[in-house]
């Protein structure tokens, strides 16, 4: 038994919870990693999991075991890592989940920079608004916009997005153009409300000028979980819509779609890095970290804010 493969491979099945998982993200076929684990556990005399035909659960036992362990391949990704030019030079898969919108306007336009950069990190991308269980799906890191709060994440903040409200030419000739925020309170206007995929809950449309804060309580008849719907809706007229401005931009410049509220401010959407408090930063991690900021600061939206700095 190579213990390093049977380390890896016991870790790997605490963190996907499945065994099926853990050998598709190693390459291994199951035989192959419920025999390492099998003789892993029978090397050091003690259960590591407890399995169903469902589910893959830790032990005690195996729990403390997998905390020396996870930190041991850490170390050891580490060692290699800051040896000669792989320290200069981070490489390796990078596993990243980033809101539509951002990755088709923002990030994936300035990743030939960061390749450049780094042309040994292969990044593999999910695309959604979804919540996303990093340790199962075995997703180095998420990219975010709102506060981030899940007690097993830690966050870096990035940049922040300011904001904007807009509506279509169509809907304004069709429901007149609103002077102050309040007047989308009255029974003639809508909004296109924006659930947030964490709670499931409306967010707030709040604004500010100087010191007046105020928050509009307006009938929707469509709400979405999801940044380009929102934009979608607002082109086709469903609704006033409050997006960030790099989505926006581009519609107002073709007269698609028009900024509202002169003088009254939305407060910016801070983004964030996120990624799970138990690993370590590789340093792959870690330089895509330092290049977002750079990024989000090169286009003035910058951290307004410290974040957590990554361990």
């Amino acid at each position: 038994m190579d213990r390093f493969d049977a380390m890896q491979a016991f870790v790997r099945v605490v963190e996907a919870k499945s065994f099926t998982k853990a050998a598709r993200t190693l390459g291994l076929s199951n035989t192959t990693v419920t025999q390492l684990v099998q003789q892993l556990e029978a090397r050091l005399q003690v259960k590591l999991l407890n399995r169903t035909t469902r589910q893959v659960n830790v032990t005690a036992d195996g729990a403390v075991y997998y905390e020396h362990a996870a930190r041991v391949l850490a170390e050891m990704d580490d060692a290699e890592t800051n040896l000669s030019s792989a320290a200069r030079l981070p490489r390796g898969r990078l596993r990243v989940d980033v809101p539509s919108p951002f990755a088709r306007t923002v990030l994936i336009p300035a990743l030939p920079a960061f390749h450049a950069r780094y042309p040994d990190i292969q990044i593999d991308m999910g695309v959604s608004d979804r919540m996303v269980d990093l340790i199962k799906e075995n997703v180095d890191c998420v990219v975010r916009g709102g506060v981030i709060t899940h007690e097993s994440l830690i966050a870096r903040r990035v940049g922040h997005l300011p904001l904007g409200v807009f509506a279509s030419p169509g809907y304004l000739e069709r429901a007149g153009n609103p002077v102050h925020p309040t007047d989308l309170e009255a029974a003639h206007h809508s909004v296109v409300g924006f659930t947030s995929s964490r709670t499931g809950k409306l967010i707030p449309f709040a604004l500010r000028r100087d010191d007046h804060n105020i928050e509009i309580h307006a009938r929707y008849i469509l709400a979405v979980d999801d940044g380009n719907a929102c934009l979608a809706a607002g082109l086709a007229g469903l609704g006033v819509v409050w997006l960030p401005e790099y989505m926006a931009q581009p519609h107002v410049a073709r007269s698609e779609l028009v900024r509202l509220f002169d003088g009254w401010q939305l407060t910016p959407m801070p983004l964030y890095v996120a990624y799970p408090q138990n690993r370590r930063v590789r340093a792959k991690l870690r330089v895509f970290i330092d290049w977002m900021v750079e990024l989000m600061e090169d286009a003035g939206s910058g951290p307004s804010a410290d974040g957590a700095t990554p361990r």
